[in-house]
């Protein structure tokens, strides 16, 4: 989804970050990053792309900026009582950097979900660290409370001018290097960077496009926008942590609407599939968070050709955990590898006749049980080239008349079902008593034991799926015999738990292969 911001047309709010990033004193930690030329991209894309590479910092995030830069300002006094941050992981890296290099006695909270490559890092500087909470937001209201109690000095991740300022230098290097680029897209989390960049870009070179990019999942600021007030999201996805934040900030919404033109949001499958992408043309392994400016410029550069755009690479701190499930999704992100359920008639031969519509095409996967002595489904992965690629291949399947259906999209076939098929539903004395539903929780010790516990044991679990993703969070596809007299008795439990439960009864994967 591309959104287009309508700009106030004043910069009352920005004008004061001009003067704040020239003075910015990120230079004693942080290096001035190269600009790439991305030659695969490139050629792929139709247009000059370009990675700013913040990827590249000694902490391999864009992050070490604003930290400094908010922790040298602070007065002697301030320094010496120390101070205290919440983050997920790059701006506790940064904040423990400063802290070291300033010698400024530091706490950090992070949440339990942080990826341990974050927190070793944090360690290895010299801070402290206390895990709490599973996402950014609990751990910054643990972070505040202390900060009240030991009248310790908080660093705010993204929402304080001098964090924006320093951020904002990125913008400045950008134009000091090249100024004749037609837009700039950069990662919002909390907007701290896409203010600074935007603020510094928009009052320099009126004529460059300046685009947030989102994750679907967290996309605070494009409700924000939508609402034209700040909201905060009922829940937030973990898979990007970098940029997994309930609310878009206060000093950063002020700016973005003055100095950005639009925001673009991505879906986990894109956002592996820049990943991948970054790697291709820099040998780097990006953070999911480090790759998202990058998958919003290739959604925006599928309708425009011979454009110079630019993306802001803005961490390198990837879990190796997730790298199997960044592989694993970024050809569907590419959109070169489609996952479909075929209905072929229970007889021999039909497997070969099946083949023979796919011809030379890569098979990725082909999984199949014995169902009924009629017909059986079988779950085909394929590789094409493109759209029209697999156009020929419907066509073929319909001539033959193959019965089937695309699930390349189905977040239950992509999540659970690839991994599971293994036969329908047989015991179950009432028909249709099954309900599926999906949800997701945090990877930590004991995280599986609390949620059967608080599940208990009044309805039966008839189908269980639990999957971790990485280091941050797991989806669960769990069937349950819904037996109850009252149509919404089931409903009301599972809202009393502290879990968000979405039904998926009625998914066609679960239909075809499990029901």
């Amino acid at each position: 989804m591309r959104l287009k911001i309508k700009k106030s047309g004043s910069y009352k709010f920005s004008k004061k970050y001009l003067g704040l990033i020239s003075k910015s004193k990120v230079y004693d930690v942080a290096d001035k990053t190269p600009i790439t030329f991305a030659e695969n991209l490139s050629s792929k894309l139709k247009n000059d792309v370009y990675l700013k590479r913040e990827d590249m910092q000694p902490i391999f995030s864009f992050k070490i900026r604003g930290a400094y830069n908010k922790i040298a300002n602070l007065s002697s006094q301030q320094q010496k009582m120390g101070v205290i941050t919440a983050s997920a992981g790059n701006h506790a890296q940064g904040v423990a950097n400063a802290c070291k290099k300033l010698k400024v006695p530091c706490l950090i909270v992070m949440p339990v979900t942080a990826p341990e490559i974050k927190v070793k890092s944090v360690k290895r500087f010299g801070s402290k660290v206390l895990l709490h909470g599973d996402n950014f937001d609990q751990a910054s209201k643990k972070a505040r409370q202390i900060a009240r109690q030991q009248k310790l000095e908080f660093i705010e991740a993204f929402d304080d001018p001098l964090t924006i300022a320093g951020q904002g230098t990125i913008g400045k290097e950008i134009l000091d290097e090249n100024n004749d680029l037609d837009v700039i897209f950069v990662p919002v989390g909390g907007g701290g960077l896409l203010a600074g960049v935007g603020a510094w870009v928009a009052q320099n070179k009126k004529d460059i496009k300046i685009y947030g990019v989102e994750v679907e999942d967290s996309a605070c600021l494009v409700e924000a926008i939508k609402s034209d007030k700040r909201v905060r999201l009922r829940e937030v996805g973990l898979f990007a942590d970098g940029v997994a934040v309930e609310q878009i900030g206060k000093n950063n919404f002020d700016v973005i609407r003055e100095c950005v033109d639009g925001v673009i949001t991505v879906s986990i499958d894109e956002l592996c599939a820049a990943v991948k992408d970054i790697f291709e043309d820099t040998r780097v392994l990006s953070e999911p968070a480090g790759a998202l400016a990058l998958a919003g410029l290739k959604k925006y550069a599928t309708k425009i050709t011979n454009k110079r755009l630019l993306a802001i690479s803005s961490g390198a701190n990837v879990n190796f955990e997730r790298l199997s499930y960044i592989v694993e999704r970024s050809e569907v992100g590419e959109n070169r590898e489609k996952l479909l359920s075929i209905k072929i008639p229970e007889r021999p031969g039909s497997f070969l006749k099946l083949c023979k519509v796919f011809g030379r095409s890569q098979i990725t996967e082909f999984n199949y049980r014995l169902a009924n002595k009629m017909d059986a489904n079988v779950l085909v992965g394929i590789k094409t080239e493109n759209e029209d690629a697999f156009k020929k291949i419907k066509t073929m399947l319909t001539k033959s008349r193959f019965k089937f259906s695309d699930l390349t999209r189905n977040q239950i076939s992509n999540d659970h079902l690839r991994h599971m098929v293994g036969g329908h539903k047989s015991i179950i004395s009432e028909r249709d008593s099954e309900r599926l539903y999906r949800c997701q929780f945090p990877v930590r010790p004991g995280a599986l034991m609390g949620f059967l516990r608080d599940f208990g044991s009044k309805w039966n679990i008839s189908l269980f799926h639990y999957r971790n993703l990485g280091a941050a969070f797991a989806n669960v596809l769990i069937g349950i015999e819904d037996k109850s007299k009252s149509a919404n008795a089931l409903e009301k439990h599972l809202k009393s738990l502290d879990y968000s439960f979405i039904e998926e009864t009625d998914n066609k994967a679960y239909i075809d292969f499990l029901r």
